[in-house]
């Protein structure tokens, strides 16, 4: 096994090589979408870097608003010429990219006639999903086009500040890249979803968005912002703006008092608790899951306050109380992979595979509420079910299984199931996100941010196993996996094939439902 992953070794240690490398080779290389996929990868941070930015608590870097001002300067724009962009800012703990997709959606069918970006993180299979227009992502040539552009602007203006650094970190070149990409299509209309937190995110340099939003907020990134709930709200409230539109959905009162004071300190236009959605008992929705009801209700005020500005009609529109035809088209067209989703194994007819990335105690609760109900997860006569997780080593995969567990229990007994937990799986996989079985990742999933020793000794693997073993003492060890990579996950599950049904649940992590996407060949029913 050591074997298999010796060429991540040099990868990790010696990033600095690999980006001096790539400055160096402008005119030498090729530029299609490969070769800038293996740029972008050499703009990650490490495995060591973020385990000492986690070992030194809660502290962002104070600099990281002015040094994405002047990374926005040195490929030539400013922070006013952000407006042209009509931005909407979506920011939250769980259910942000659900609600960009709902906003999206609903935009592009009120006015079809427009061009509507949409960035988003991260991406399932490849990296260019996160940069959309009218629904679709770049293509590979235009990724390329867009990426070297910027690549060679910061190449040509150099930094202004003692101390900035020479080249942004990856999402920081993916959100400049997204930027030049809108100005250049003249975009109608931008969703901008923020990577992490809000006050520091890379996205938070728009002066004057038309609205911005907050989805359901919980723990999460505790290592960057705060473990408390409103530590956690402070930050994300920090995309609030003057004279710009503040909405919430419903919080716990300790983040909702966080986030009302954060718009009046900001001096925001107003702040909104949005309603619960118009008509939702008869509204349908293109995304599964009971949580996205409240996505949608956001996605629909945000979006009726964004059409009324931008035609200035109203500066204080009353909440939609009807929903219009095109609202409702919108709502039942949105489609988001990997959450909440289910795709029929193209190659094996007997094989189901549910896919979400939930990756917080909240949203794990959710996606085995999705999940474990009649027609789904609870059918006759009774599949075989298997789990397969994975989470990054910084989150608690105790208290995430024990959640999973703790959850389905309810639901079994509140459907009547004379089903025991214990015994709801019949195998469990935990696996590492590297694709596939030889230790290569596939290029748009390379992720550097995984330890080298992790990967070789499967630490975080085996803790998960541990813990499964514990949560369930009767859970017979020959049914628990542990296993290297996504493709030896999918091989086993393949073992599996003689059963009369098989469903696979797959949740922890939006790389593990990418990469299972990639390898189990899910692409042209998933995406």
């Amino acid at each position: 096994m050591r074997g298999s992953f010796a060429f991540l070794s040099s990868y990790t240690r010696f990033p600095s090589l690999y980006l001096k490398r790539f400055l160096r080779c402008k005119t030498m290389c090729t530029r299609n979408y490969q070769d800038a996929i293996e740029r972008l990868n050499s703009l990650q941070t490490n495995a060591a870097a973020l385990e000492a930015a986690r070992a030194a608590g809660p502290r962002l870097n104070p600099n990281a608003i002015p040094e994405m001002i002047e990374f926005l300067e040195r490929i030539e724009y400013t922070c006013e010429d952000l407006n042209t962009l009509n931005v909407i800012h979506i920011t939250g703990t769980k259910g942000k990219g659900s609600t960009s997709a709902f906003t999206d959606s609903i935009l592009r069918h009120v006015r079809p006639h427009w061009k509507v970006g949409l960035y988003t993180s991260p991406h399932l299979v490849a990296v260019r999903e996160r940069i959309r227009i009218n629904g679709k992502s770049l293509s590979e040539e235009d990724f390329a086009k867009y990426f070297f552009e910027v690549w060679d602007r910061l190449q040509k203006n150099g930094p202004k500040t003692p101390d900035f650094p020479v080249m942004p970190g990856y999402f920081r070149y993916l959100t400049l890249m997204a930027f030049h990409t809108f100005m250049s299509e003249r975009v109608d209309a931008t969703i901008l979803e923020v990577g992490i937190g809000g006050a520091g995110d890379s996205t938070n340099i728009v002066p004057r968005p038309i609205v911005t939003g907050i989805t359901s907020l919980g723990l999460d990134h505790t290592a960057v912002l705060g473990k408390t709930i409103g530590a956690i709200a402070w930050q994300k409230g920090g995309i609030y703006k003057a004279r710009v539109p503040a909405l919430s959905v419903t919080q716990r009162d300790e983040a909702m008092e966080v986030l009302k004071e954060r718009a009046k300190e900001l001096q925001a236009a107003y702040f909104m608790e949005v309603p619960s959605l118009p008509g939702s008992g008869f509204v349908k929705l293109g995304l599964a899951g009971e949580h996205q009801v409240q996505n949608a209700a956001l996605a629909v005020q945000m979006a009726h306050i964004f059409l009324r500005s931008v035609d200035a009609s109203e500066s204080r529109p009353k909440p939609l109380s009807q929903l219009p035809t095109p609202f409702l088209t919108g709502l039942e067209y949105t489609r988001w992979p990997g959450r909440c989703q289910t795709v029929l194994d193209p190659h094996y007819q007997n094989t189901t595979w549910y896919l979400d990335g939930a990756h917080t105690v909240e949203s794990l609760s959710c996606c085995i509420r999705w999940f474990v109900q009649v027609g789904l997860g609870l059918k006759e006569p009774q599949p075989t079910r298997v789990l397969i997780f994975n989470c990054t080593s910084g989150r608690s995969g105790p208290a995430f299984l024990g959640a999973i567990l703790e959850e389905t229990r309810e639901l079994l007994l509140r459907h009547g199931r004379e089903e025991n937990v214990e015994d709801f799986f019949s195998h469990v996989i935990f696996c590492s996100n590297v694709t596939y079985a030889d230790g290569h990742f596939k290029g748009d999933l390379t992720s550097r941010a995984l330890s080298n020793s992790d990967l070789v000794n499967l630490t975080t693997q085996h803790e998960l196993a541990a813990a499964w073993s514990q949560l369930i003492p009767q859970f017979p060890s020959e049914a628990i996996y542990v296993l290297p990579s996504i493709e030896h996950a999918v091989r086993t599950v393949r073992r599996f094939s003689n059963a009369a049904r098989i469903d696979v649940l797959v949740a922890g992590s939006l790389h593990l439902v990418g990469g299972i996407i990639e390898v189990a060949g899910l692409a042209s029913s998933a995406l």
